[in-house]
Formats: structure tokens, sequence, C-alpha cells
């Protein structure tokens, strides 16, 4: 489990343009890592455009941001196509970043729908547990402005 204060733990996923993602190469940058249950159900997709609603903001707040999800490199593609989202989404399907930040639910597939605010030196500044959907951006914009 991880705890704000303490460092993020590092993964390498794949992006939804086949590229790998190294947590530890965003150093220098706040970090919005979101996990995610499923690609294209209603309330990922409305948190994600509700991301990419506010998306000048984040960035405005230098912020990269990383949804991830244990489905498939092609379905985060299709996904990010479909409704234009301008941040990279990361496929877990082994589940190996979602377990490492304690967000793998027993018995099912998907993830616990989590966000972790990493800070520019690395570590977890902000933990949001069980976010709704449509307040997550605005939440997560607040965290970052502390």
């Amino acid at each position: 489990m991880v705890d704000e204060g303490s460092p993020a733990p590092d993964f390498e996923l794949e992006s939804d343009g086949g590229e790998t993602v190294r947590l530890s190469d965003l150093r220098g940058k706040p970090v919005v890592l979101y996990f995610y249950p499923k690609d294209d159900t209603p309330g990922c997709t409305k948190q994600a455009c509700g991301i990419r609603d506010e998306y000048a903001r984040f960035r405005e707040a230098g912020a990269v941001v990383l949804g991830v999800s244990s489905d498939t490199q092609a379905a985060h593609a299709r996904f990010k196509e479909k409704y234009g989202l301008p941040f990279t989404l990361l496929a877990d399907p082994e589940k190996a970043a979602g377990e490492a930040y304690g967000v793998t639910k027993e018995g099912s597939n998907s993830f616990e729908r989590s966000t972790f605010v990493i800070d520019a030196e690395g570590n977890v500044a902000r933990i949001m547990r069980r976010v709704k959907p449509d307040e997550h951006a605005e939440q997560v914009l607040a965290a970052l402005a502390d």
C-alpha cells in the first residue's frame, strides 16, 4: 500500500500509442496517475472527458496526466481516439502497477477508481480513493494547486 509522502512506486507500462512509459522518467514534473475500471464505460468515460475538458488547466499546472486500467493497448487507443483524449492511457493487463498502488479489487479484473498526485521529486503528494467521476477533474486540480 502506498502512503502520502512516500516515494511513488516506479513502473514501466505500454501506452495507448505503443511506447513504453516509465514513471521515473517523468521526474521534474507533477504526475496525475489515475486508475480506472474499464475503457468506454459510462463512469470511466465521464471521468476521462472531465480531464479532457479541463486539460488546459492541467497543462498550466505543469502536470503529466496518465490514466491506467487493465485494458489492452489497443482498447486504450480506441477509447482515446473516440473521445479525443489529449493525455496518455497506460495498459496494465498484468496489474503490476495496480498492485503496487493497492488499487486491485479481489475477484475482479478492474481497478478501484483511485488517483495519486505525484510531486516533481517522485513522492506521493495526495491519494484520492474511490473518486466520483463527475468531480474528479476539479478535485485533482485543487490538489495540484496545494
